[in-house]
């Protein structure tokens, strides 16, 4: 399941996408207008300014603001800089690889072989899938939406 850091701080570069270009968003701005508690957000936006995808700016007219285009950054790499492995078991991580404790045999391992399928698979749409697709995807689903 997506961790809820996770998922605000794909939140937070969908807004800072849409800012793309324009001055830095403050952290108060963004915590608001995505509904993340400031502390919490605080410690995001620094992980992934850390990581080189945010920008900051302190100071008057300080803030946020994407470090790359909203088209490079994809939900492979927001995900493994704040989750870490996006697989589902250790032994079939491409990064964190870990054997399991009570596996005798990976290589004839039916568990294994399954979930490196769900993993590729779950990489394919996550190495595919950048901010900026998520914004336009957003705005697909907005014109599909009838009015009340």
């Amino acid at each position: 399941m997506l961790s809820k850091k996770t998922k605000y701080a794909i939140k937070a570069l969908m807004l800072l996408g849409r800012n793309y270009g324009k001055d830095p968003m403050q952290i108060v701005k963004i915590a608001e207008e995505e509904r993340i508690p400031k502390k919490f957000l605080e410690q995001i936006l620094l992980e992934m300014r850390n990581a080189g995808m945010l920008y900051s700016k302190k100071g008057a007219g300080g803030g946020y603001s994407l470090n790359k285009a909203p088209e490079d950054i994809y939900l492979s790499q927001v995900m493994r800089l704040i989750d870490g492995p996006i697989a589902l078991l250790p032994c079939v991580s491409l990064n964190f690889y870990r054997a399991c404790d009570e596996c005798m045999e990976e290589r004839v391992c039916g568990i294994r072989d399954t979930f490196t399928d769900v993993r590729n698979a779950m990489l394919q749409i996550l190495n595919d899938t950048s901010i900026a697709a998520l914004i336009n995807k957003e705005k697909e689903l907005d014109l599909h939406v009838p009015e009340e």
